[in-house]
C-alpha cells in the first residue's frame, strides 16, 4: 500500500508503524494543499486498518480487502459535501451508522473529505462522536485549512500535516504518466507542490507562456493590444484563479528588479478577491489589466 503515492515518506511510515503497533488512534486529522496524495493516503490507510490479513496488511486478496476495492464494505464510509458544505444531517447519518458493530472486519473506517467545508452545526453534531468514539471506529479528517476546524474538534484528532511535494519527484511523475519534460521552471513553481495541479496544469504550457509575455509587455505595448490578449488569456473562467497566482509568480520575480511590479501584486489580490465575492468577471479582468498597464507605464 501507499507505492503508487509520491511523496510524503515519512507520513507513511508513521501510518504503517501505528497499524503495526496496533496504536491506531479513534481520530485523524489529515491537513495540507490540494493534490497531495492525502485523500489516496486516507482511503490506502483505510484499507489497511480493514485488512483480515494480520500478516500483511492491504493484501488485496482477502475478502475485506476486494470489497473495499469494489467500493462495497460494509464497514467503510466515506462522506463529502453536499454542494458548498458538508451539511448537519451528513454527520448525523455518520453517528447512525457508527452504532452499528463491524460487519466484515473488526473496524470500521470513516473518512470526511474537506471537512474543513463542514458547517458549524456539523462540527459541533461531530464533536460528540469524538468524544465518546466506539471502540472499533476510526475517523479520519480531510482538510486543507486546518484553521477551518474548531479548536474543540482539532484536539481531539491526531493532527497530521502533509508537505508539498519537492519539484523533481513532480517532473519524474509528469514523465513517467504523460511523456511530458522539460517543464519550465515558472510553470513547476506554479504546481506549488501539488501533484493534482500538475496534472490540471501540465497541458497548459502554452497558455501560461502566453501570460508571461503578457506581464512582460506592459511597458512595450499599447493598452488596446494589452486587453486583447488578456482577453485571449483569460476566457477560461474556471482557470482564472490559477492564471492569477501564475501572474503573481511572474510579477514577484519582476518585483526584485523594479519595485512598480510589487503595485501590480497588490492589483491582482485585489482583483482575487472581487472575484471571489461574485463581481462582475470581464469588468475585474479588464480593470486589473488597465490597473497593472497604469501602474507600469
Amino acid at each position: 500500500m501507499f507505492d503508487e503515492i509520491i511523496g510524503n515518506e515519512q507520513i507513511k511510515k508513521e501510518l504503517k508503524k501505528a497499524l503495526e503497533e496496533n496504536k491506531v488512534s479513534h481520530s485523524y486529522m489529515f491537513i495540507g494543499i490540494e493534490g497531495i496524495g492525502k485523500q489516496m493516503i486516507a482511503k490506502d490507510f483505510a484499507q489497511m486498518i480493514l485488512c483480515m490479513n494480520e500478516e500483511k496488511k492491504g493484501c488485496n486478496q482477502c475478502k475485506s480487502c476486494i470489497e473495499f476495492q469494489s467500493h462495497n464494505h460494509p464497514d467503510f464510509l466515506y462522506i463529502e459535501p453536499d454542494g458548498n458544505s458538508i451539511k448537519i444531517e451528513q454527520i448525523r447519518y455518520v453517528q447512525r451508522k457508527i452504532q452499528e458493530k463491524p460487519i466484515i472486519s473488526d473496524k470500521k473506517v470513516y473518512i470526511i473529505n474537506d471537512a474543513d467545508k463542514m458547517t458549524t452545526e456539523a462540527q459541533n453534531c461531530l464533536l460528540k462522536t469524538l468524544e465518546e468514539p466506539p471502540e472499533y471506529s476510526i475517523i479520519i479528517l480531510i482538510g486543507n485549512n486546518e484553521n477551518g476546524f474548531l479548536n474543540t474538534i482539532r484536539s481531539r484528532c491526531m493532527i497530521i500535516t502533509f508537505q508539498p511535494i519537492d519539484n523533481v519527484l513532480i517532473q519524474k511523475y509528469i514523465k513517467k504518466e504523460y511523456g511530458i519534460d522539460n517543464i519550465p521552471a515558472n510553470l513547476l513553481e506554479a504546481f506549488e507542490g501539488s501533484v493534482g495541479k500538475a496534472i490540471l496544469l501540465k497541458d497548459k504550457k502554452e497558455q501560461y507562456e502566453k501570460i508571461e509575455k503578457l506581464i512582460q509587455q506592459l511597458d512595450k505595448k499599447n493598452i488596446i493590444d494589452i486587453l486583447k490578449l488578456s482577453e485571449e488569456i483569460c476566457e477560461d473562467k474556471n482557470e482564472i484563479m490559477n492564471i492569477l497566482e501564475y501572474m503573481n509568480i511572474i510579477l514577484i520575480k519582476l518585483a526584485k528588479e523594479n519595485i512598480k511590479y510589487v503595485n501590480c501584486i497588490h492589483i491582482v489580490e485585489e482583483t482575487k478577491k472581487r472575484l471571489n465575492q461574485n463581481a462582475n468577471y470581464d469588468m475585474s479582468i479588464d480593470n486589473m489589466i488597465f490597473n497593472m498597464w497604469e501602474e507600469i507605464n
